[in-house]
Order: C-alpha cells, then structure tokens, then sequence
C-alpha cells in the first residue's frame, strides 16, 4: 500500500489506499518508514511524497484502528509515527509533500514533517482530532506552530477546522500551489535546488532547524560553525571559482 519509486534524481513515496482516502493504518506507516529508509541507500537528491488518486493525499489515520487499545498500545502508536516523521529531519536530501487532495490528522502531520509542501488548489488540510476528543499524536502540534506561528497553530488545533489551499499558502502551511499536476509541480520545484552541492544543503537546513530550538546567540555560532564546514568543501571552492570564471558550477558533493 505504499509504492516507492525512482525518478531520475528523485524518489517518490505515493500512499497507494485510495479507496480509503490513503488513510495511514499502523501497517502503512511502518512501511513509510520502510520506504524512507530504503530510499536514503539510494542515490537521489529530491524525496517525494504523494497520495494515490484524485481525492486524497492522506485523509488521516485509520480510525477503527485506534479504539479499544491499552494505554501503553496508545503510546507505542504516537510515538510510532513521530519516529516514521522525524526521519524526514535529518533524511540526507530535501523532501516535499506534494499535496493532491485531503490532508487531514496524521495525513498532513505528514506533509508537515516534509522539507516543503506543494498543493494542488483544491486541497483540504486539517487537523481535526479535537472533534475526537483527542489531540494531535504524530508531531502536528509540534511542527504546525513553527511553520504558522503559536496563534493560528491553537487556532486550527483547538476547533479542528479544514483550512483551503489558498489559506494555507497565505498562513505559511504549504509554499507554493500547482497550477497543473501538483507531482509535476513539485518536482518542478525540486528542479530549483537539485542542482546545488548536497553538502551545502545540508549545512543550510541544518541551520535553520537549530534556529528554531536555541537562542540567536547560540544560533549565530552554530551558523558560523556550519559556514566554515562550508568553505572547507571541494564544493565551495569550485562554486566560487566559476562565479569569478563567469561559468556555471559543476558540483561533485564534495
């Protein structure tokens, strides 16, 4: 139920329920986790997630799932798909969640954990567990106020409401809306960066991931410690030297 497959320089995961709304049974995200660690032996510069079919990217979690379980049976599944998610933090490429449809609960939790979301402008996002009587359990109150800010985060948390896809790109909840096929279009954007050098990348987002745990000041010297790792690539060296040339860089990730 979860396909993975290459794609030139990128990989894509599509969540292959759709007559479920790709709905994210404990099965399916353990073969996320699965996927994205067979993925990371690959060499790739752009991980991708999808939904299968026109409705959906991922409608959530499968509901009668998580009924009459025991109280240590309700942790191991939180922190199941926290750790399926959080691979995407430190996943050696940028990942983008290309949004085709619903993404509610776990779904958009999901797309959260992602690098970057594209979506089509029908999409739904969501996350509705409050009208459950529960709360977000896969990271969705962790990652959603630092992509939208404290106050829109306990907005959309405490009344569970679906924001559209116009109202998600104003808040900062995806970065860009497809005009055609949302997969087309985050591929597109991935264009945008795959030909950087990958260790410049990974110095950059691993950057800005502390800047949002520590103090600017700590955060300062954490940027000067990653810039000088930076300078000391082959990399570096070749990207300044074909500006001063007057050419476009060739990259070797190194």
């Amino acid at each position: 139920m979860v396909d993975l497959v290459r794609d030139g320089a990128l990989a894509v995961i599509t969540l292959n329920r759709p007559d479920a709304l790709n709905a994210l049974s404990f099965a399916i995200i353990r073969d996320i986790s699965a996927a994205i660690d067979e993925a990371a032996g690959w060499d790739i510069r752009t991980l991708l997630f999808t939904g299968a079919g026109e409705k959906a990217f991922c409608a959530g979690a499968d509901i009668k799932e998580l009924m009459g379980r025991p109280l240590m049976e309700e942790r191991a599944g939180a922190e199941l798909g926290q750790r399926t998610f959080a691979k995407l933090d430190t996943f050696k490429v940028p990942s983008i969640a290309a949004i085709n449809g619903y993404a509610f609960g776990g779904g958009l939790e999901l797309a959260m954990a992602c690098t970057f979301r594209v979506a089509s402008p029908k999409a739904k996002m969501g996350l509705p567990e409050i009208k459950l009587g529960l709360i977000p359990g896969y990271g969705g109150t962790q990652r959603l106020p630092r992509l939208v800010g404290e106050a829109r985060a306990l907005e959309m948390v405490l009344t569970g409401r679906t924001v559209g896809a116009e109202e998600a790109l104003t808040m900062g909840l995806v970065n860009r809306l497809a005009e055609g096929d949302v997969l087309e279009a985050a591929k597109a954007m991935a264009g945008e960066f795959t030909g950087h050098s990958l260790p410049a990348l990974a110095f950059a987002r691993a950057a800005v991931r502390r800047a949002l745990d520590t103090p600017i000041s700590e955060g300062l010297r954490i940027e000067a410690d990653l810039s000088t790792l930076a300078y000391r690539t082959q990399d570096a060296t070749e990207g300044l030297t074909a500006f001063v040339e007057k050419r476009k860089p060739n990259f070797q990730d190194r």
